[in-house]
Parts: C-alpha cells; structure tokens; sequence
C-alpha cells in the first residue's frame, strides 16, 4: 500500500516490550499443553548488568540432550552462566545441557541461570525454542482451530507452483501486518499494536496460512537518526521473534522492505525525506543491498521464510519511457528522474543468494507492484529458480479488472507462481476484493489483504477493529472466504 497511516492517525505507541520478573507460559485457548514451556525472570538487575533464570519444562517425549535459544531484543550480551554452557552469537543465545542435567523426561524441568549485561532497556525474551522446538504454544490445535502442524512448511518453486517438501502446492492465503516499516522511523516503537502470542493467533484464526511482514531498512541496519531501541539489533530481534510466532502457528511469513533511504521529490513522490520515512520508487545501492544481506543471512536456513524485495517500485512515475523504468527496474544503477544510485532487483536477488540464501524471493512490478505487463521479459537471474511474481490490486488501480488480469497477468502466472501480496479496497466493503479473489482461486493463486490493523477501514484500508480479529466491515469479506476455503 502506498498510503500508510501517518503518524498523526497513530493514537498508541506501539507494543512495549514485556520488562518484569518473569514471563510466565502462555496459557493456550483449547487447553492443549505446550510441547514445552520456559519461564523466564531477571532475579536482579543493577545499573549495568543483571542476573536471570530459565526453567525449562519438557512436554513431550524424553529426550537425552537439550538446548535452548532465544534472542535479547534490546541488545542485553551474556558473560557467564552456570546449570548449562552459555553462549551468544549476535542476539541469540543458546544454553545447552551439562553432562550431568542433559536427561529431561516427559514432565521434567531444568533450571539454569546467567549473568548478563545491559543498557538503555532490559526487556524479556518474547520466543523460546527447546532443540528447536518453539515452547509455550500450542503443541496441536483444537479441532476448532486452523489445522497446523505447529509449523510453515518449508517452500520452494516448481515450475509456476510453490510447493512443499514433499512437492505438495501450497497457495499463500493471508494478511500483511503492518507497523515495522513506520512505527521505528517515527520514533513511537517497532510494531503498531500487539504481536504476541495471543495476536497472532487471531490470525490463524481467521485461516490465515501467510502473513506479510513490512520493514524498514534504515531500522534493520541501526542507521543514525533511529533510536536505539527501535534500531539495530532491538529492531531485528523483534522482527525475529515475530517470524517465530508466524511459523509456531503454521504460516508462512515473508518479510519484505516497505520504506527505504534515498531523496526523491520528482512525480508521486511520498516524501521529500531523504530517510527511510516513506515508500520510495526504486531501493537503493547505498544500503538496501546489505539490507537484504543482513536480512538472509539472518533466515536463510529456515526456508519457510520468504523475501519480497521491494514493496511498491514505480520508477515509471520518474522515468521517461516504460523501456527505461523496466531497465531501471532490473537493473538499477543510475535511473532518469531518481536522483540517487538504484539498486535494480537483479542487484537485491544477487545480496540475497550471494549469502547462499535458497529462500523463496518475491519481485513487484511498477505502477506500485500494479504493472506485471513486461515481467517475463525483465525477470532477474535466479540461480536458484525461486522466483516468485508479486502484485498488488486495489479498486483504484489501473490493472483492476478482469480483462487486464487476463492479458497482463494470466501470462505470467502461466510460467512462474504468482503472488498478490496486497489487495484491497477503500469502501469499507469487499466486493471488489471478492472479485480479485474469485479470479485468483480459479487459478489455484495467492493472494494476502491489506492490512491486519485497527485503522479507518477507508484509508487504511484495514482488515480489523480490534486485535482479538473482530473484522471491519470489508474484512469481513477475506475472513469468511478464507474459513470457506479451508472449514
């Protein structure tokens, strides 16, 4: 969406991390027992530092060898621990088992403790995973809940599907979740409204099997003029909690770049800041490239992770001809009508597998993701074969009708997946967006609504007025659609 809320609409600071003494296992709605449970509390803390404790519970079968990770958001480092050998790699932390605890039945906890050092904020943990199990969620649902196995299956393309590992077709049916790419660069947090547990869930709910995850980079890189406790690794430990959550409820989450640096004041600009504080019409090669090299090697062995690119490209509006934007678009570099070095998206898609990333990448068109009339013919080089078209439909679009989806998307969708990585509508209703979805599912497409916040429905647009799921009026449409498509 090119019109994100500014931050006049927002009436709440964003979430606030969770800082007390101890973080308690989620209490699960159908009553099923988590596969593990881990309480987590800081018994002291002084000016520079503090000591905490884990208590870890396992509910499944026993198991000979444990080790727990989570990560520290706010930039917390470890220097010593005792009941379990300690370690941290950038803001993850691992404790594994001693030999002398390494046992753990079913039903049985372990205790260990550390020291650790900390500045500015000292907030909890939000997600806990014991040998790579993600604790204090549901270990199965209720039969009234989305069927999940308690994880995203790990994707990849074959030919213009994406399937599964076992090469079953997976359509990526959802919502995006906005907040990450404003709330930091504004100054008011990291996410607009609650990301817990509990919220995310309410999306699975709905039958939700994706959720699109805005960021922003100037946040994710900890770039001056970002406070500290939104930027850098805060930022990218929240982000990775929140992928955590995604995945423990069976969703795919693909995390994508909203808002990036770069001065643009020529057509349709959204700004004039050079900062990351709207959505520019190409990424640049300053910092977007190490972007996405930070943000792939950060998921790349987890495959249930996808990468867009690049929400909303329109060198078009900048660009003399449609020839130059498509070649500004793949190719970047210096581009008529946009002051600063682009980098094209053969230049994101080459960051993302120089890292050996094989994640699935999602690639927008121009006309804000709207215009997929030459993608074929601009497709970037993916080593890999894990390209996916995205596009973006609103009422108010151009392409917003059958007989366009018929000549400019169709070829697409014929040769690789493709993926509308935002619809909507600004009525407060849902008959366009029935259409778009009519026309998507008769094609076996995917597609994720804009947007799971309680903003005015006919500005946001927004899919809820209330984090519990309780829809607005044109998210009702997507919700009772989705609970169609999978009773």
């Amino acid at each position: 969406m090119r019109h994100p809320p500014r931050s006049a609409l927002l009436l709440v600071a964003g979430a606030v991390a969770l800082v007390g003494t101890v973080v308690a296992p989620v209490v699960t709605a159908s009553g099923a027992a988590p596969a593990c449970t881990v309480e987590y509390s800081v018994t002291s803390q002084w000016d520079s530092g503090f000591q905490g404790a884990v208590k870890i519970t396992n509910n499944s079968a026993a198991v000979s060898s444990w080790s727990l990770t989570f990560d520290f958001g706010a930039g917390q480092k470890v220097t010593q621990g005792w009941s379990a050998k300690w370690s941290q790699s950038g803001t993850t932390v691992t404790a594994a088992n001693e030999s002398w605890n390494g046992s753990l039945g079913t039903g049985a906890s372990v205790s260990a403790g550390f020291l650790a050092s900390w500045s500015g904020s000292n907030a909890a943990p939000m997600s806990f995973k014991l040998n790579g199990t993600t604790c204090n969620v549901d270990a199965e649902p209720s039969p009234t809940e989305p069927p999940s196995n308690g994880t995203a299956p790990a994707l990849h393309v074959l030919g213009n599907k994406l399937v599964d590992a076992d090469g079953k077709t997976r359509r990526l049916l959802g919502v995006n979740r906005s907040g990450g790419e404003f709330m930091c660069v504004q100054g008011y947090g990291i996410f607009d409204g609650p990301v817990d547990d509990a919220a995310i869930k309410a999306i699975a709910d709905w039958k939700a099997n994706a959720v699109r995850i805005p960021l922003n980079e100037e946040c994710w890189l900890g770039l001056s003029g970002i406070k500290p406790e939104y930027a850098g690794a805060n930022y990218i430990g929240a982000v990775k909690d929140l992928v955590a959550r995604v995945e423990a409820h069976g969703m795919t989450p693909i995390v994508e770049l909203h808002w990036s640096y770069g001065q643009y004041t020529g057509n349709s600009a959204g700004c004039s800041d050079v900062h990351a504080t709207c959505q520019k019409p190409m990424p640049d090669a300053q910092y977007t490239p190490s972007f996405w090299t930070s943000v792939a090697n950060t998921f790349k062995n987890d495959q249930t992770v996808a990468f867009d690119l690049f929400n909303e490209p329109y060198p078009d509006r900048a660009t003399p001809t449609t020839t130059r934007a498509w070649q500004c678009w793949k190719d970047g570099g210096t581009c008529p009508g946009i002051p600063y070095e682009v980098a094209g998206m053969q230049d994101l898609v080459d960051a993302v597998r120089g890292t050996g990333a094989k994640n699935v990448i999602l690639a927008g068109g121009l006309a804000y993701s709207n215009d997929l009339s030459q993608w074929l013919t601009y497709k970037p080089n993916d080593p890999t074969g894990n390209l996916v078209a995205a596009y973006h439909v609103y009422n108010f679009n151009t392409c917003a009708s059958e007989t366009c989806w018929n000549s400019t998307l169709a070829p697409v969708a014929a040769q690789v997946p493709l993926v509308a990585g935002e619809i909507g509508e600004n009525t407060c209703s849902h008959g366009f967006v029935d259409q778009v979805m009519k026309w998507f599912d008769d094609r076996g497409l995917s597609y994720l609504g804009w947007t799971w916040n309680t903003w005015d429905c006919s500005s946001g647009p927004s899919l809820i007025s209330n984090y519990d799921g309780t829809p607005t009026s044109y998210g009702t449409g997507l919700r009772d659609h989705l609970r169609a498509l999978n009773p």
